[in-house]
């Protein structure tokens, strides 16, 4: 572990924690995976996973065995058995509402212990704030955001980035509980539990305009006869980011199986967040506008090919707003290797 990968000391205690998790998405699944097998955190007990599709969490228990993980009957179980309980939900309403259900219970029978609830979702601040209230309604309760920043495969790798802010001492014990195994790095925004959601949202913001931009620039490659491959290749000799690298390789090679990456649902949900958040503050993003717009039209596009069954994705990776670019050049949407090379006049 890099010695400035956690900004926390570790805890004085050597109690170890009862860890419950609900959400096994596309992410959670492999965040619950890595927490469960962690050899470093040496766990008294299996942890408790929960999903509302029960069978996810079944799979999981089959993959890694009873004496790692075991599921949970119910979201009460969650509450009443765990001291550390993460999300990893789809959309700010889930995550109220099971935020809801977690204070109906606890109203029913008050936590005793310490409990420290971690949302790992991406959601709007001011939600976070609600949810902080709420809980500080309960003894002995704590909240603590904690979004992620990186792909699927990122979370299956357990390199994750961990935007954190919330009680110091929760955020301590859960920083040591993800890193490392789930994130290589957390990143700490104090005590206000509204800052690191709001550093999510400037992420993914700032994902986004490179996405933008890296499908002009493909499409641009492919109208002038250079062809998205050879600017691809430039792109990784010149400004070989690992983001632009990844949704370079998905753009050219049509790669926008959504159930494995990134969904465009989930990307127009946070485009939405980004842009509302740069209206409340007054500070124009117009990339954002723009990539917001392609990412409509993707959608309106992929909809229509559902319609008539000819699909091909089921679930589009939010790369897949190149196809956006494309149509407005002219262009085949989802097609890379379609005849696009503009011929020489000479």
């Amino acid at each position: 572990m890099q010695q400035d990968a956690v900004p926390f000391p570790l805890p004085i205690s050597n109690h170890l924690p009862k860890i419950g998790w609900y959400g096994l998405g596309a992410m959670g699944s492999f965040m619950a995976r890595n927490i469960a097998t962690s050899k470093r955190l040496h766990l008294d007990s299996p942890i408790l996973v929960y999903n509302r599709t029960v069978e996810k969490a079944e799979k999981l228990v089959n993959e890694l065995g009873t004496n790692s993980a075991a599921v949970a009957s119910s979201a009460t179980q969650l509450v009443t058995e765990c001291n550390v309980i993460f999300t990893n939900l789809a959309n700010d309403a889930v995550v109220q509402g099971v935020y809801d259900d977690f204070a109906k219970t606890m109203t029913q029978t008050p936590p005793t212990q310490p409990k420290i609830f971690v949302d790992t979702s991406t959601i709007y601040p001011s939600i976070a704030a609600q949810i902080d209230k709420l809980l500080g309604n309960f003894p002995h309760c704590h909240f603590v955001t904690s979004p992620v920043f990186g792909p699927p495969a990122a979370a299956d790798a357990g390199s994750l980035v961990i935007a954190m802010s919330g009680d110091y001492r929760s955020k301590q014990q859960v920083a040591h509980l993800l890193v490392p195994g789930v994130g290589r790095k957390v990143i700490d925004l104090g005590g206000n539990v509204e800052k690191a959601p709001t550093l999510k949202l400037i992420g993914n913001g700032m994902i986004m305009g490179a996405n933008e931009l890296l499908a002009e620039t493909l499409t641009l490659g492919e109208k002038s006869g250079i062809g998205a491959h050879t600017v691809n290749s430039l792109v990784k000799e010149i400004m070989p980011a690992p983001g632009l690298i990844a949704y370079g390789d998905k753009m050219v090679d049509d790669r926008f199986d959504g159930s494995v990456g990134f969904s465009i649902d989930l990307g127009i949900k946070d485009s939405l967040h980004i842009r509302r958040l740069a209206a409340e503050l007054n500070c124009p993003m117009p990339t954002v506008d723009i990539a917001h717009q392609r990412l409509i039209t993707t959608r309106s596009i992929h909809e229509r090919q559902r319609s008539s069954g000819s699909q091909k994705w089921d679930i589009l990776d939010w790369s897949a707003s190149i196809a956006g670019s494309r149509v407005a050049a002219g262009l085949e949407p989802f097609d890379c290797n379609a005849h696009h090379v503009i011929p020489d006049n000479d």
